[in-house]
């Protein structure tokens, strides 16, 4: 909470800056809303987090998740979602927010990043989420067989997802912990030629029957590196409204699915452990 100057006036809460396990991390206020902070790792921008207003998703790409959330069941029906990735638990405390009484597990293996984030910017103790500090795949095989109505997983190490959470198997993993009308949403990362995101596709296509990829026009042209948001399920998914919602965003994004998405995807083809990598590295002009 930011102190007082004299006079009333609120005085900038200061930064916060301590060195994790995954590199060097920055909690830096936002200067336009009172009690919001965005978590930084190395200079490159992982979270945003309203505590005044946990619904407010301020990244486009946290915002296409949030719509995910949205229309995955009714208005304020409890889910049970396991988050792969931790970050500061923007998509936790929206979940919680959003639909109380929800039942959630965060895996995020940063022990150090989980204690910062605890301390500066704390959970709401009534919130009914667990986190644990271990690898992602290590924790999802933790989650009981089709417990999950949802899997967020948005891991990043040194800005790139590990390449053991690209797979296949990964997938075969992330399937056995989803009920039956489950859905599994990704954050996904690449610039051109976009051959990474093709084969995440073409990897996701080869275990899940329905999917629909959110993205920037420009990410979809390959003009430059960005963030896409993948949905995938076994049941026909909601694409219609998740087009609009995505197309009516402060930053408007783009759906595709179907053939449409499977002509992106180009022939690529799937990625199994044995061949898996990590994400391409952003370049600097990403954050700078």
């Amino acid at each position: 909470m930011a102190r007082e100057r004299r006079g009333g006036r609120p005085r900038t809460p200061e930064a916060v800056v301590e060195q994790v396990d995954g590199g060097l991390a920055e909690l830096a206020p936002d200067r336009e809303r009172t009690n919001a902070w965005t978590l930084l790792i190395d200079g490159a921008p992982q979270s945003h987090v309203d505590l005044d207003d946990p619904t407010h998703l301020d990244f486009a790409y946290q915002r296409r998740i949030g719509h995910v959330i949205d229309l995955a069941a009714p208005a304020r029906q409890p889910l049970n979602v396991v988050h792969l990735g931790g970050g500061a638990f923007t998509l936790a405390r929206y979940v919680a927010a959003t639909r109380p009484r929800s039942t959630q597990q965060v895996v995020e293996i940063d022990g150090r990043l989980v204690q910062l984030v605890r301390t500066h910017l704390p959970l709401d103790p009534g919130a009914r989420i667990r986190v644990r500090s271990v690898d992602a795949r290590a924790g999802l095989a933790k989650v009981p067989d089709g417990w999950a109505d949802l899997v967020v997983a948005d891991v990043f190490s040194a800005a790139r997802t590990p390449a053991h959470l690209t797979s296949t198997e990964f997938l075969d993993e992330v399937r056995r912990a989803l009920s039956p009308t489950g859905w599994y949403v990704a954050n996904l990362a690449d610039g051109p030629p976009l051959a990474h995101l093709r084969g995440q596709i073409a990897t996701a296509a080869a275990r899940f029957p329905e999917l629909a990829l959110a993205a920037d026009p420009v990410v979809f042209r390959g003009k430059r590196f960005g963030n896409a948001v993948l949905v995938a399920a076994d049941q026909p998914l909601p694409v219609a409204e998740l087009t609009r919602r995505v197309a009516s965003d402060p930053h408007p994004g783009r759906v595709e699915h179907g053939p449409s998405l499977a002509d992106f995807t180009g022939g690529a083809a799937p990625v199994a452990d044995t061949a898996a990598t990590p994400s391409p590295t952003p370049p600097p002009s990403v954050f700078h």
